[in-house]
């Protein structure tokens, strides 16, 4: 039999055949099969309930600091208006991959249309950038609030925090828009199967019976990008944030106030060393078994949304009273 052209993909070359799978068939996918966790399908079961079991902790928790922060009238401040907004990102980034990991875990439903899928694909790149411009802007209220204290009611106003609100929501939004676009043009020639249990782009572009190199560098970039423009604007707010406290007159006073950065610096470690360590395995972890990386990505999609409520409920001195009134008053 005649072969085909050498199928191009990032990091490797595969020959395809004709007889691999009829080419027109999957040009243009109307479906694509999820698999979960390959190599590890007899024990999705066991897989699902840690996965089920921070889920739930991710929707009560967030749900619990949206509520806090609207019914406490004190807690309408700019540091707790951001928080709001990450609970938000975080409550959709979880549900936009959990629930249909479960499907897939406890009814084996695995198909996802491909519409579907790049819309899947879109909401997970928007919304983990959207995290980290969020942190950014908690990082700015940090510190105006340690270094302008004075004037921070009127630097940062509501319109204020709404703008910055709407600019990581634009950023995130364009950043991600390349990723379903891109594979949307890929010729898919080999198989529908996706071995993960949602649309990672680089698992689906790797599908393609073409150089995907474009999709890959592109990836990188955007990962390059967010981290290194986002980690530079903390830099400098949390270098001026130390040189402020290091002028404060006595050591209670400098503890006190870096004690008031704790939880977002907690929230950035949350956020950033599973995205960047899950990014890279994947792009790079050539000899490392698929099922660590999907079980990586996995995590790596439920440590934010799961530790943010428990970094700001424990640490943030209004938000606890708020919750220990709350069971007060239910107990009596």
């Amino acid at each position: 039999m005649q072969e085909t052209p050498l199928c191009l993909r990032v990091g490797h070359i595969l020959p395809y055949t004709m007889s691999d799978s009829n080419r027109t068939e999957f040009s243009n996918p109307s479906t694509f099969i999820l698999l979960g966790i390959p190599g590890l399908e007899a024990a999705h079961i066991w897989i699902s309930i840690p996965f089920c079991a921070m889920y739930a902790i991710a929707v009560l928790g967030n749900f619990t600091i949206l509520f806090i922060v609207k019914t406490e009238q004190s807690l309408h401040k700019p540091m707790f208006y951001f928080l709001c907004m990450l609970a938000i990102s975080d409550l959709v980034m979880s549900t936009s991959t959990i629930p249909k990991m479960l499907s897939i875990f406890w009814f084996n439903s695995r198909e996802i249309s491909f519409s579907a899928c790049l819309t899947q694909m879109y909401f997970v790149h928007s919304f983990s950038g959207m995290e980290s411009g969020i942190l950014v802007a908690m990082a700015f209220d940090r510190y105006v609030a340690i270094c302008h204290p004075l004037r921070h009611s009127t630097i940062l106003t509501n319109s204020v925090v709404a703008k910055i609100g709407l600019a990581v929501v634009l950023r995130s939004g364009i950043l991600a828009l390349p990723y379903p676009f891109l594979a949307r043009r890929w010729p898919y020639c080999r198989t529908n199967n996706i071995p993960h249990f949602y649309c990672q782009h680089i698992a689906v572009v790797k599908l393609a019976c073409t150089d995907i190199r474009i999709s890959s560098y592109y990836g990188l970039f955007d990962l390059l990008f967010v981290i290194g423009i986002d980690g530079f604007f903390m830099a400098v707010s949390y270098t001026l944030i130390l040189r402020a406290i290091f002028h404060l007159p006595t050591k209670d006073a400098r503890l006190k106030t870096f004690g008031t950065c704790i939880s977002h610096l907690c929230a950035i470690s949350a956020l950033y060393v599973p995205d960047v360590f899950s990014s890279l395995m994947f792009r790079f972890g050539h000899n490392v078994p698929l099922h660590v990386l999907v079980l990586i990505s996995g995590v790596y999609h439920m440590m934010p949304p799961v530790l943010h409520p428990i970094i700001y409920g424990a640490r943030t001195r209004q938000i606890r009273g708020r919750l220990l009134r709350l069971f007060t008053h239910k107990d009596t």
